[in-house]
């Protein structure tokens, strides 16, 4: 019993500590300025493959009861997200910002370095407004190239909100995929109770 309580003890001493001296990562603009709630991605923002008001902008717009603009354009990468970024983004007073890019990049073989360089200037950009920035990760199995780790890093460094694979649990579900890449209605659906959950705490 005594060497119960020691372990114990020791486990909860080693645990207090780890806390102390690596404490959770610090969301930047948890309390974000502006008015407007904005999806800024790729296809997979503008809803290709789903049916007309489905999809996961519109289907978080109806869970939130708040509006959410889609500025999704397909085929983006980073590199043109960033081009349209003043206009589409920065322009509209964003307060949160859903940011689903790197997809394409990964796709075309854009370098992890100029792909994360481009999403680091547009995080920064969003979150220099005042508005509190999303990120979703795009994972897609045996073309990974280091990417996943990369938007761990960059929303740790960068203060973002993240989710991990926007993609975990629908790729590869034929009931939820219009193709080999986009969801059909009801893999968006996953993909906006993804985003509802994690935009929840700071409506």
């Amino acid at each position: 019993m005594k060497k119960i309580a020691i372990f114990l003890f020791v486990g909860l001493t080693g645990f207090l500590a780890y806390r102390i001296l690596v404490p959770g990562r610090e969301i930047r603009n948890a309390s974000p300025s502006g008015q407007n709630i904005i999806a800024f991605g790729d296809s997979l923002t503008f809803g290709t493959g789903a049916s007309d008001g489905m999809d996961y902008p519109r289907q978080l717009s109806g869970m939130i009861s708040k509006p959410v603009i889609n500025a999704g354009v397909p085929g983006d990468t980073t590199g043109s997200a960033l081009r349209r970024l003043h206009d589409d983004v920065l322009s509209q007073s964003p307060r949160i910002v859903l940011v689903t890019l790197g997809g394409n990049d990964l796709k075309n073989g854009i370098s992890r370095e100029d792909a994360f360089g481009n999403l680091k200037v547009i995080v920064e950009a969003i979150q220099d407004q005042g508005a509190l920035v999303v990120l979703a990760g795009v994972h897609i199995p045996f073309l990974g190239r280091g990417f996943k780790d990369a938007y761990e890093q960059l929303s740790e460094e960068a203060g973002a909100v993240l989710i991990p694979n926007v993609f975990d649990g629908i790729m590869g579900n034929r009931s939820l995929m219009s193709d080999a890449i986009h969801p059909n209605d009801d893999g968006y659906t996953i993909m906006a109770e993804k985003f509802y959950k994690v935009v929840k705490p700071y409506l």
